[in-house]
């Protein structure tokens, strides 16, 4: 079931990138850093610190050497790492990219 889940979600994120008029990759992966700086300063509404956190403790848990399942479990110790990779990627791609949006209608109501 959560194998499933997960193919869904890269799924929906692949569709997501590929739509025409959507941000593109190269633009979510740039917006990042902007989008952590936006949330921390409380400038970004769509996204709050908490969800931040829970991403950030996603990064720690996939470069952490402990692991709720031990890697030497081959099979299942490592999907459970590739699990919360596809779900940090999904939730990355699809926030950054409803930031470049805001951003930009940000820009089209506040002209320089």
């Amino acid at each position: 079931m959560a194998k499933a889940a997960r193919a869904a979600q890269a799924w929906r994120t692949y569709k997501n990138v590929t739509e025409p008029g959507s941000p593109g990759l190269g633009a979510r992966l740039r917006a990042i850093p902007k989008l952590i700086g936006a949330v921390m300063r409380g400038q970004y509404p769509g996204m709050g610190k908490s969800k931040l956190a829970m991403m950030g403790l996603g990064v720690l848990y996939i470069l952490s050497p402990v692991d709720i399942v031990p890697d030497f479990l081959v099979l299942v110790g490592v999907a459970d790492d590739f699990g919360v990779f596809l779900w940090l990627m999904g939730s990355l791609l699809g926030e950054s990219g409803r930031y470049v949006d805001w951003e930009r209608k940000q820009v089209r109501a506040f002209p320089s």
